[in-house]
């Protein structure tokens, strides 16, 4: 299949899935009856957070997004002749999240080997189907499963940091890319406005705060008062209304009350004083810093833990805007790490 015609039959289905946004066009539909239903299987996935995330990969899927991403592959991509099979491990933490990976190795002209997780294992088989639907020459370049890999030839794996382990151990002798643990985090100057912070609850609360792009950490200045910060952040107060939320909420508060452990609380959020990156559902951690030097050191020392940074790019190189934590583009690949570069190499 031409490149031309794989970027074409990608932004039809990011057509799609933009679409999905009126649930009447897309009544009786496949993809749009799971997102109703993917709550039944995985109680993280409520149906605003699912459609949020299959809208939110549409938008990325237009023409003009893919040619900017692809510009610096195009003569490589265009000359490739051998086809090779890329296992790839799929998380299942947030809706979808192993779709770049999908993209990248069909892009590539690759044959993609997907080992679903039992967390996520509907939403991407019926994207798939849709990309079929369109262009069925990717029946066969297109394979899932729900048990061991084999016969591959290179593998992408994304996990936690104890999974990651395991996948050295059973990848490592195959060209790979292995994903750990990364959080999002953010850094306040005490200056920004209130729809700064009302978008940064946003980048707190979307997927329940379980992404790797979720902002589980902000690094504040000396002396920071959280009360606008839990003022412009009150329309999230139904997260609490989630039971499984809840129950986060519930079990950290009384750790920290029976432990005397001081934090913030608002009802529906805990913020706690820590110098760790990840935090649990329903908990957010800080950390003062005197100055934007050190910030930016302390963020350069950790990057290997840190997925992406929202604040004001001026002052931090790499910041991202409030409120676009959750729209990465298709040129931010995670862990900072190449995907296309990885298969255009093998």
């Amino acid at each position: 299949m031409k490149l031309d015609r794989r970027i074409e039959v990608f932004s039809q289905l990011g057509r799609v899935l933009v679409r999905l946004s009126d649930e009447a066009e897309a009544e009786g539909d496949r993809l749009n009856k799971l997102i109703r239903e993917s709550c039944l299987y995985n109680p993280w996935f409520i149906e605003d957070n699912v459609r949020y995330a299959l809208i939110a990969l549409g938008e990325s899927l237009k023409e003009e997004n893919i040619h900017n991403w692809l510009q610096p592959y195009f003569n490589r991509l265009e000359s490739m002749e051998a086809v090779k099979t890329i296992g790839v491990v799929m998380a299942g933490n947030i809706p979808v999240v192993g779709f770049h990976d999908f993209l990248c190795v069909l892009m590539s002209g690759n044959k993609f080997f997907g080992k679903l997780s039992s967390d996520d294992n509907k939403l991407m088989p019926a994207i798939a189907d849709i990309l079929i639907q369109i262009e069925p020459e990717f029946g066969n370049f297109i394979e899932f499963t729900e048990e061991k890999l084999h016969n591959f030839d290179a593998i992408i794996a994304t996990g936690s940091d104890n999974t990651s382990r395991y996948f050295e151990y059973y990848f490592g002798k195959y060209p790979h890319i292995i994903r750990k643990n990364r959080n999002g985090v953010a850094v306040l100057t005490g200056e920004e406005s209130d729809e700064e912070l009302r978008k940064l609850g946003e980048d707190i609360f979307l997927y329940f705060g379980m992404g790797c792009r979720s902002i589980s950490k902000v690094f504040v200045p000396v002396n920071y008062t959280f009360n606008r910060f839990f003022e412009s952040i009150a329309d999230y107060k139904q997260m609490i209304e989630h039971y499984k939320y809840k129950n986060n909420y519930d079990y950290y508060r009384s750790i920290y009350l029976i432990n005397k452990v001081a934090h913030f609380n608002n009802g529906f959020l805990m913020i706690k004083e820590d110098t760790l990156y990840s935090s649990p559902p329903s908990v957010l951690y800080y950390e003062f810093y005197n100055n934007i030097k050190d910030i930016r050191e302390r963020l350069a020392e950790d990057k290997e833990q840190i997925q992406c940074v929202v604040g004001d790019s001026g002052l931090i190189p790499e910041a991202i805007a409030f409120g676009k934590a959750q729209k990465p583009e298709l040129w931010d690949y995670a862990d900072g790490v190449d995907t296309m570069g990885f298969l255009l190499r093998l």
